[in-house]
């Protein structure tokens, strides 16, 4: 303090800002590499040893002169982020990247109002609500705005129980699916594997399930994409069709029935029709189905050749050994 009690100004040394600014282009100047002359020297003073650098080659210094500035930053940039991408990927994170950013946008887009807080489902039966939205991809973190409902129709279409599937968004968060089901027709068996089919041959699901038990049963290969139309064709006759246990598709050209008490019924490559019928009629008229023959085979057209159950066969060798005359005595 002064003698009046007054604070006395501070002393500060003036800036020179005329020598800080040149200062700040000469050190500039040298981090970019401009400055290439050698300073001048003052006279009466001995001469400053400046290292002189080498002038670098011909191209870099026409790309300094015909690149924009900064293009060495935004190439830096670049290669770090091409970098990390590669880690990214080779590392077997890009699932998990993406999955987060998803799921990062979708938060988001539901806090801003596009929560999806209600769906509706049409055309469902064996499938649940559950396993739709499962199937298309929609869980409780998806967002009406960002929801592709391209995508989800196509993630439905490709589940073998979907024919054909409708998806649309009404906003701010409402959403509608409606679905075409396949129909379970029949039960495919195939190297003892067995299945559920629908009636274009498409496999829905293994047979796990007993409510599928009173399905028709068809075995072999290519029996799954020929069992439409012949199990059509048997539903003409009843009574062979109630009889009938299993169609079995042999050598991918004909069929055999295999009825429930074990009969065996070879059937013609060609005719079935007229085969279905005579084997109805002998049914009808000579209880053909309930006789002890194991086997019946239909497939010469002016023939038809049973085949004896083993007792049934002994039986009737016994019968004509019965039947066969006494040699009297004396006779050759």
């Amino acid at each position: 303090m002064d003698g009046a009690g007054r604070l006395a100004a501070t002393l500060r040394p003036k800036a020179d800002l005329k020598a800080a600014a040149l200062g700040a282009v000469i050190l500039l100047r040298e981090r970019l590499g401009w400055s290439r002359t050698r300073p001048a020297r003052r006279s009466g003073s001995a001469p400053a040893r400046v290292a002189e650098r080498k002038p670098p080659p011909r191209f870099v210094t026409q790309i300094e002169r015909y690149l924009p500035q900064r293009v060495g930053v935004a190439a830096t940039v670049l290669m770090l982020l091409g970098s990390a991408g590669f880690g990214v990927v080779k590392g077997g994170h890009l699932d998990d990247l993406t999955v987060a950013f998803s799921d990062t946008r979708n938060a988001l887009a539901n806090s801003a109002g596009f929560r999806i807080t209600a769906v509706a489902i049409k055309g469902r039966k064996q499938l649940s609500q559950d396993e739709i939205l499962a199937i298309g991809g929609v869980t409780g973190r998806s967002s009406l705005l960002f929801l592709d409902a391209g995508a989800v129709r196509g993630r439905l279409k490709a589940n073998p129980w979907i024919a054909d599937a409708t998806v649309q968004k009404f906003y701010p968060g409402q959403l509608q699916i409606d679905i075409v089901e396949r129909k379970a027709f029949a039960l495919w068996q195939q190297d003892g594997h067995l299945a559920v089919i629908a009636d274009d041959g498409a496999v829905l699901e293994p047979y796990v399930s007993r409510r599928f038990i009173t399905l028709p049963l068809v075995v072999g290969k290519g029996a799954e994409s020929r069992a439409r139309d012949f199990l059509a064709l048997l539903a003409r006759y009843p009574q062979v069709r109630e009889a009938t246990k299993a169609a079995v598709f042999v050598g991918e050209r004909r069929w055999n029935l295999r009825l429930k008490d074990g009969l065996d019924i070879r059937l013609p490559e060609h005719d079935l029709d007229k085969a279905l019928a005579e084997l109805s009629r002998l049914d009808q008229e000579d209880h053909l189905f309930s006789r002890d023959i194991v086997a019946v085979d239909m497939r010469l057209p002016d023939r038809l050749t049973v085949q004896l159950s083993d007792d049934a066969a002994k039986a009737r060798e016994d019968l004509f050994k019965d039947k066969k005359p006494k040699k009297k005595a004396g006779d050759a």
